[in-house]
């Protein structure tokens, strides 16, 4: 799918957020990379093949 040169990232290697974007709908809450991952603003993920990564937010901590 990607026509970069040098390649992006597969979307299955583990830096597939590095790749490209090629649709962008911030009104929609999403993006679309060139390797077909599907980017949520929530930080979620949808793989070409279908599964789905979990929003992997870094975690909050209180200040005491």
């Amino acid at each position: 799918m990607c026509q970069h040169k040098p390649s992006c990232p597969s979307a299955w290697s583990t830096d597939h957020d590095a790749a490209k974007t090629v649709a962008f709908h911030p009104e929609q809450g999403w993006s679309l990379l060139c390797n077909g991952v599907i980017v949520f603003d929530d930080t979620g993920e949808l793989l070409p093949d279908g599964h789905v990564v979990a929003p992997h937010r870094p975690a909050c901590h209180a200040h005491a």
